[in-house]
């Protein structure tokens, strides 16, 4: 919301070329407590005025000698990036209101002035333009923070995906149709396989060899949409030397809750038992 104080301490610019009336408005201006009011009498200067101090309100009379009001308007539109553009046109000619507003004013006031129409059209349109420029401000905090938030979860991403492939043999994502559409690591080599046996969705020279256990756990989990974790998945080659994998996937959705894959890391697990102490134990760890 716009305070009180945020209106009487708005920028405001008269423009008029009648001496008279530049006082008057300075002085109504001033008696109901606005603190930050200038004056100009030539309208050759409300461009660079108004580029210089950005202005929240300018009164700009209309009927004015070698530049009149039309004119100055066009000359800020062209000047000024600016999309709202906070004039309150002055005119005694009733047939130019309509033109002033088509020309980008926000609202008029008639002269003879009406003095409280003239403040509450004032205070009505500063509390837009105040209003205007909060949102605008807002709009751009709200970007640069999408922005940084963007780069920020690209920069998580990218580090969960080093961490990752260093800690497995290899790294995978799959889309909604469970194809494999990023594989990293020696997965060819370690397996001797295509990596979608994985996945129980191969052939059955494929699947020889594994454990039907558990890939009856893994195509369980992965038809569930549900996480697994170290799961261990164990293979027979055909020299009679067995291989282990431990696995772990997560399902993927987009904000919608709508399913859109899994991704998840492998390791392929060397058993040995060591004699440490006294004690056997079971030594696993990645090749």
């Amino acid at each position: 919301m716009v305070s009180s104080a945020d209106i009487l301490n708005a920028k405001i610019l008269i423009v008029d070329d009648q001496e008279s009336n530049v006082q008057l408005l300075e002085q109504l201006l001033r008696e109901a407590g606005y603190t930050c009011v200038a004056s100009t009498m030539n309208p050759y200067e409300v461009c660079a005025l108004y580029r210089k101090n950005r202005y929240d309100l300018i009164l700009l009379d209309l009927q004015m000698p070698g530049m009149d009001g039309f004119q100055v308007m066009e000359g800020l539109k062209e000047n000024d990036a600016d999309d709202y553009l906070p004039i309150l046109v002055i005119t005694a000619q009733p047939g130019h209101k309509l033109r002033a507003l088509q020309a980008g004013a926000k609202d008029f006031i008639s002269k003879p002035f009406d003095l409280v129409e003239v403040k509450t059209r004032i205070h009505n349109l500063l509390e837009v333009r105040l209003l205007y420029k909060k949102l605008e401000n807002y709009s751009k905090v709200l970007e640069q923070t999408v922005q940084e938030r963007t780069a920020e979860l690209r920069e998580s991403e990218a580090r969960y995906r080093s961490l990752t492939e260093l800690a497995s043999d290899w790294y995978w994502e799959q889309d909604e149709n469970m194809n494999f559409t990023k594989v990293s690591g020696p997965v060819l080599e370690m397996l001797g396989i295509r990596v979608d046996a994985l996945a129980g969705e191969t052939g059955a020279d494929q699947a020889a060899g594994w454990n039907e256990a558990e890939r009856e756990i893994l195509q369980a989990a992965i038809a569930g949409r549900q996480p697994f974790l170290d799961l261990v998945y164990s293979r027979v080659n055909a020299d009679g030397s067995k291989q282990q994998f431990r696995v772990s996937g997560e399902p993927m959705f987009t904000q919608s809750c709508r399913f859109i894959g899994y991704r998840g890391i492998g390791v392929e697990i060397t058993s040995k038992n060591i004699e440490r102490n006294g004690a056997t134990i079971s030594d696993a760890r990645p090749r």
